[in-house]
């Protein structure tokens, strides 16, 4: 949208207005794949006379391979600045091009909220992930552009920085150089202003420890992490090819907890993967119980071609890795609403999302320990008008189910 934009594009109130709709796509997992199809014949349906571009992921995994014929054109996600060429061919509008200034890109994320990717593509390899495939290795930003990005957010008035990427935890880390990672929020402790940094998917098996220290004298940072630990059973994490182990996690999970008392841990875990026995699964309610994550996403096992995974056997069956889905969530949902009731009775800074009934002071917000679309949520009622995109205090009064309400 930035480079679009900078070319003069525009986007339009109306699909009927529009000279080209782009549907950005994922490539990640089959269900993924369907729906960005799905999607492309449901546009052309709608519109049969419209340019349609698929664009992102699926686009690049697939580039020589789709045969889409209601798609006029493929675009993927390693040169997001070709866009506007691709574009211009596609629909004829020849345009003058303007330089695009990261901070100053559209935000399509909620108010006072935005994303910074930090890094893109992954070195991990894990065996049932198509990312590499899809985003190539490792590359991250300069240290520079990122806090430059972070202060233009900052004066635009965003009051949540989250720092994204495949691996956000192996930042800046070469054959010579350990992960950047402290490096870059120290750099950004020097920016002014009363702003939230949320870290957003550490792989748990290089954990870079230093960061603990800058998180504990900077509130700023939330003291919220996103480990997908994946598995609770030695055997499949090493199928997984992930050097990790229950011993290990618990006591990187500790370390985290020790240095920050209030802090907030979200996992995901893969069922039904290739191999896995019921004492595997047994292994992973058992972590699951021992861990006591506050959030946790639960996914079953796509079978992506051109991973090491695709080959192996013991495939288990669709219905059984659905209803081990099914019981990790159960446990889950009990887990997190015990965690979220030590917040009860506190006073803590809200980010005010969206006015549900301003008239009668209901709002609709969250708290460090909620990440953006993800987590649970926290009503909020006040007796004067909020602004939504701002922090607010107020006290939380009670739990409702996995969610928090507050009173201001």
């Amino acid at each position: 949208m930035a480079h679009l934009n900078g070319a003069a594009w525009r986007v339009a109130d109306k699909p009927e207005d529009a000279d080209l709709i782009i549907i950005n796509s994922c490539g990640f997992i089959e269900s993924a794949k369907r729906e960005s199809i799905n999607a492309v014949l449901a546009w052309r349906a709608l519109f049969p006379d419209k340019k349609i571009m698929l664009a992102g992921c699926l686009a690049q995994r697939y580039a020589g391979e789709i045969e889409l014929a209601e798609a006029d054109c493929l675009f993927g996600n390693n040169d997001l600045a070709q866009i506007t060429k691709v574009a211009s061919r596609l629909t004829g509008n020849a345009v003058d091009e303007t330089p695009v200034v990261p901070g100053q890109r559209p935000l399509l994320s909620l108010p006072g909220s935005a994303y910074i990717k930090i890094s893109e593509g992954c070195n991990n390899r894990c065996s049932f992930c198509a990312i590499p495939l899809i985003r190539g290795p490792l590359r991250s930003r300069p240290i520079p552009d990122i806090v430059e990005e972070c202060r233009q957010l900052i004066a635009r008035g965003i009051c949540e920085l989250c720092l994204i990427g495949q691996d956000i935890g192996s930042f800046g880390k070469t054959a010579n150089a350990d992960s950047q990672l402290p490096s870059l929020l120290e750099a950004i402790t020097q920016l002014d202003g009363q702003f939230w940094v949320r870290l957003l998917y550490i792989h748990p098996d290089h954990f870079p420890l230093d960061i603990l220290d800058t998180i504990s004298r900077d509130k700023r940072f939330l003291p919220y992490f996103d480990l997908p630990f994946q598995h609770g059973s030695v055997d499949i994490l090493r199928a997984m090819n992930r050097r990790g182990n229950v011993e290990s996690y618990l006591s990187l999970i500790q370390r985290i907890r020790d240095a920050l008392p209030d802090a907030t841990l979200r996992s995901t875990f893969l069922l039904g993967f290739p191999g896995e026995t019921s004492a595997d699964f047994q292994a992973l309610l058992d972590f699951q119980a021992e861990a006591q994550l506050d959030w946790a996403g639960c996914f079953t096992y796509s079978r992506e071609e051109n991973t090491p995974a695709y080959s192996m056997k013991n495939r288990v069956p669709k219905r059984l890795a659905g209803e081990r889905k099914a019981l990790i969530e159960e446990q889950q949902t009990r887990i997190s609403e015990e965690r979220m009731e030590r917040f009860v009775g506190r006073h803590m800074d809200a980010l005010v999302e969206e006015a549900i009934d301003p008239e009668e002071g209901l709002y609709l917000g969250r708290l460090f320990c909620q990440a953006p679309e993800v987590d649970g949520a926290t009503t909020i009622t006040s007796d004067t008008q909020l602004a939504v995109g701002n922090f607010v205090t107020g006290k939380i009064v009670a739990r409702a189910g996995i969610d928090l309400d507050m009173r201001v």
